[in-house]
């Protein structure tokens, strides 16, 4: 290696040093000027002040989404490139879905129950979300019974792949079946339906959560890795004492 590639690589490692040292500051300014402009933006003509729940539920919905995604393309990395890596980075990126996935059913129970009457419904929307999330929930549990590394990670890409054909489902199940879900306002041809302020209040709020996803898989990937590495230190450890007692044995009349 050249005095450059090592000038290079461990530009490279600063870097990174320096993003992971530097994201948990940013994302905490993003999250705080998110609730600052949630809480400035104007209320909903029909709403009113409950319309502020939007700026909560929607980007953990969104979060969700990019989860299962990312837990999608390192399945698929993984099936081809077998790099233990990119499992961990699936696995936690999972592990964040199934949470913001929860929260976003907790937060939508809370918005529903002044706006449509009751705390749960069996709206498509609703349904497949919970279906969305026992599915993740499955998946979890699947790498939880797979003691096998290089099988468990197999299975585990297996049904990652297959899991996000659930991810679409929810999204456009406002548009495939009547419910209560409103279509959508933001990700469709045109000029949003939205307030241009409260969408920028949506969109700062989005990146701010983006961000906590982010340093969350980011933190969950970390700890994996360092359970990965202990696994494999306590099955060294025991071939190495045996070789040391084989190699180096007691001398007989020691004592004396």
């Amino acid at each position: 290696m050249t005095g450059s590639d090592v000038t290079t690589a461990g530009g490279t490692a600063g870097d990174r040093a320096v993003f992971g040292r530097r994201l948990p500051l940013v994302t905490g300014a993003a999250i705080a000027a998110g609730l600052f402009a949630a809480l400035l933006s104007p209320p909903d003509a029909v709403q009113g002040e409950l319309v502020r729940l939007m700026y909560v539920h929607v980007p953990t919905a969104w979060v969700a989404y990019l989860s299962y995604a990312v837990t999608l393309v390192t399945s698929i990395g993984w099936l081809w490139r077998r790099s233990p890596g990119l499992d961990r980075l699936a696995a936690a990126s999972a592990e964040v879905g199934v949470f913001f996935t929860g929260l976003t059913i907790v937060l939508g129970s809370v918005w529903g129950r002044p706006t449509w009457g009751v705390w749960w419904t069996w709206d498509a929307r609703l349904v497949t979300t919970a279906l969305l999330f026992f599915i993740y929930l499955g998946y979890l549990a699947l790498r939880r019974a797979v003691p096998e590394p290089a099988l468990r990670a197999r299975r585990s890409a297996v049904f990652g792949v297959v899991a996000f054909a659930q991810v679409p489902l929810v999204h456009f199940s406002v548009l495939w079946w009547r419910t209560l879900h409103q279509p959508p306002t933001v990700l469709r041809p045109g000029d949003p339906t939205i307030d241009h302020t409260m969408l920028a209040t949506l969109v700062l709020s989005v990146v701010a959560f983006t961000l906590l996803y982010a340093l969350l898989v980011r933190a969950r990937a970390r700890l994996a890795e360092a359970q990965d590495a202990l696994e494999t230190a306590d099955l060294v450890r025991p071939g190495a004492v045996a070789g040391a007692a084989v190699t180096a044995p007691q001398k007989e009349g020691s004592c004396g």
